[in-house]
């Protein structure tokens, strides 16, 4: 049989788009290979020409599912959004009940945690490019400061999405979301202070120096 052109790269990716919200949903660990594939329509021996192997397909959902996530954020910072909207984008009630469709950290950590160097490597490199982002938000993007600053407040939002997904009453569910909001927005308050104290510091040492210069006569 002949397939039209592109069907083996639509084929691969309606695949991982299918693992990717199994894995989201259920955990890798209990997404078997004959369920994913099932679900895409497809036969298990259809998987092979495509991947080598279950862990293969986790680490290109994990490359896929980060840089998914790193581009919504990217697109909200570059038109102006503040940090605090990319808190509250990150907790709230959707992503709370839509867990196949959101944080491939929050859904997967303890399981990606587990996994070969590469898989790891793989989960890293998105991180990171999620974290710039993140960190774009906030005074002073470019600065080491910022970046750690940007991975704590991206720590404190997964452990109280994780937490609040744990839990079976709902209304403390959502106290525990607001609770990591109030959170983390201290954490970007903080680095706001940081980037005021440092321009004042700039600006009062750059005073002092033209203070210092002798006048001519």
């Amino acid at each position: 049989m002949r397939f039209e052109k592109g069907h083996k790269e639509k084929t691969r990716n309606h695949i991982l788009d299918v693992a990717s919200r199994r894995f989201r949903k259920d955990g890798a660990a209990a997404s078997g290979l004959a369920g994913i594939m099932g679900e895409a329509g497809l036969t298990n021996g259809a998987f092979y020409p495509h991947f080598e192997s279950k862990e293969s397909l986790l680490r290109e959902t994990l490359t896929k599912t980060m840089a998914d996530r790193s581009a919504l954020l990217e697109q909200d910072s570059g038109v102006g959004r503040s940090i605090e909207d990319a808190i509250r984008w990150y907790l709230n009630k959707s992503h709370l009940e839509g867990s196949q469709e959101g944080c491939p950290s929050a859904a997967l950590l303890p399981e990606v945690a587990r996994q070969s160097k590469p898989t790891r490597k793989a989960y890293e490199d998105g991180l990171l490019r999620f974290i710039s982002a993140l960190a774009a938000c906030l005074p002073d993007p470019g600065a080491a400061s910022s970046k750690r600053r940007a991975m704590t407040i991206f720590g404190l939002m997964v452990g109280t999405l994780q937490i609040a997904r744990a839990v079976t009453d709902e209304a403390l569910a959502e106290n525990i979301l607001e609770g990591g909001i109030e959170a983390a927005l201290l954490l970007a308050k903080g680095a706001e202070a940081s980037a005021s104290g440092r321009r004042a510091t700039l600006v009062a040492a750059q005073q002092r120096r033209s203070r210092s210069v002798p006048k001519k006569n």
